[in-house]
């Protein structure tokens, strides 16, 4: 799934290629994806005639924003945006096009088909679901340590599972979960209770710096990523813990491990990132809840 960073890299290459062009027409091709309202002609013709101004992000969600709707698009694990002429084939998986009066067309594409699209008013969006259940948005200045700690006080669960909670932290995922983890040196399994300010303080900036790191590289194409350009992320390469199974640690050169945290594929250091003594079992709280 893609996470803050590459949503984050896809809003700046639309709002480049889309922002200020005026919808001719929708076609929606696959109705499901349509979530709001529940009629597909209704969607399409609320859509005829605006003008997109901007598009905008919240945790992992594109907000398309228009003069009088907003336009909540969420990727899922697979969704992208092209921009094509009209006269280009329309390829297999495209399930949604946005045709623009200047003749280009913004195809939305899902070979998973889990994407999600909502139209809503004006700040309707923010303050309703599934906007309104994220937690605060890392790369923001209100995202301190003081605000950061507050969030950690009295969590009864794995560090882990709490950071991959949208509830608790917008946009983070499972590679940049595991990356900030490492670069903290805080083992995925320990208690967020046991976990000391020092810790505290450097699971903050190691989640900070990872995320900016990843968006100034244009994201990490793991799987089939790709921008509203057709082009993949860097962060990839610079991947420390995620996907390296097997290879030798970066600080200590001990093989990494990759075990099941939450259900998720969980890379780490036994050595750089020491479980420490205390042992919390699994409880309702570590239920990942993505949104």
């Amino acid at each position: 799934m893609p996470e803050l960073p590459e949503v984050e890299t896809v809003r700046r290459t639309l709002n480049a290629l889309v922002a200020g062009k005026t919808i001719e027409r929708v076609t929606v091709l696959l109705p499901r994806i349509i979530q709001k309202p529940d009629d597909p002609d209704r969607f399409s013709a609320e859509l005829a005639g605006r003008t997109i101004r901007e598009i905008a992000r919240r945790g992992k969600f594109l907000r398309f924003l228009m003069d009088d709707v907003v336009l909540l698009s969420h990727l899922r694990m697979e969704g992208r945006y092209g921009v094509y002429g009209r006269d280009e084939p329309v390829e297999k998986h495209t399930h949604v096009i946005f045709r623009f009066t200047d003749g280009t067309e913004l195809r939305y594409k899902d070979v998973r088909q889990f994407g999600t699209m909502h139209l809503f008013a004006p700040g309707e969006d923010l303050a309703s679901p599934p906007l309104s259940r994220l937690g605060p948005e890392p790369l923001e200045p209100s995202f301190t340590l003081g605000a950061f700690r507050r969030m950690l006080a009295g969590r009864q669960t794995k560090i882990k599972p709490l950071l991959l909670n949208q509830e608790a932290v917008a946009g983070l995922g499972n590679i940049y979960v595991d990356e900030a983890l490492f670069r903290a040196r805080i083992h995925p399994e320990r208690p967020v209770g046991a976990l000391s300010a020092a810790e505290q303080k450097r699971l903050h900036e190691a989640i900070v710096t990872t995320l900016r790191e990843a968006v100034e590289a244009g994201g990490s194409s793991i799987k089939s990523y790709v921008n509203g350009q057709g082009e993949t992320g860097m962060f990839q390469h610079r991947l420390r813990v995620y996907g390296r199974k097997g290879e030798p640690c970066p600080a200590c050169g001990t093989p990494i491990l990759k075990t099941t945290v939450a259900g998720r594929g969980t890379h780490f250091c036994p050595k750089c990132q020491k479980t420490g003594k205390r042992i919390i079992h699994s409880t309702p709280s570590d239920h990942v809840r993505e949104v």
